[in-house]
């Protein structure tokens, strides 16, 4: 819709006339849209890794191979501590859409803390891989395979900072238009990071561990 305003002129000027379009900004819009732009930067970030990886994974320099050094049925257990964590993630989800704070603080606690398990986890095979000298520098392979699974651990890490944020956004102001702007974010990045980490569990450590 178009409204005319007429310009304040001064004294012996012609009165201006101006034709101003006004445009609707639904609120939040561009926080989504600058979000997904993120995410697809984070894609491309990952799909470098992984090239990486699939050029340098088979270069083992005379050292371990993927076969001598993972251990699937720990990395089984982390595997599901992160696909949980998306779980109790879609519970926080119905909260919000029911308007139970309570309920969207509990569900988000239990991810964090799911979400904290698998880092404890994953820090405890690189000690244990550092442990038997299988370090980045050791071959091309542990090099890009440090790289991909560290870069995915820090998103993580800094996702569960982003929960703990929320979680105090959300006990001190509850669930105003821009928590739930947020919550929502926060489910997209924490949902990317389970995808992510299912390409690393096939890729890297299924397939490695047939090698």
């Amino acid at each position: 819709m178009s409204t005319t305003h007429i310009s304040p002129a001064a004294e012996g000027e012609p009165v201006r006339f101006y034709e101003l379009e006004e445009h609707a900004h639904p609120e939040g819009h561009s926080t989504m849209l600058g979000f997904w732009i993120y995410l697809m930067s984070d894609c491309l970030i990952f799909a470098i890794l992984f090239a990486c990886y699939a050029v340098l994974g088979a270069n083992y320099a005379a050292g371990p191979s993927p076969k001598d050094l993972f251990d699937l049925n720990l990395i089984a257990i982390n595997t599901a501590m992160l696909l949980l964590s998306s779980l109790t993630y879609g519970f926080a989800l119905i909260g919000l859409q029911q308007n139970r704070l309570r309920l969207v603080q509990i569900w988000l606690a239990v991810t964090g803390l799911f979400g904290a398990a698998f880092l404890g986890i994953e820090l405890y095979e690189f000690s244990h891989l550092i442990h038997l000298e299988a370090t980045p520098q050791r071959s091309a392979f542990l090099s890009a395979f440090f790289t991909l699974v560290g870069t995915h651990g820090l998103h993580v890490t800094f996702g569960i900072i982003w929960l703990v944020t929320l979680l105090v956004q959300l006990g001190r102001h509850g669930l105003i238009p821009a928590n739930k702007r947020r919550v929502m974010c926060l489910s997209m990045f924490w949902h990317f990071l389970d995808v992510i980490w299912i390409g690393v569990f096939t890729f890297v450590y299924l397939m490695g561990a047939l090698r």
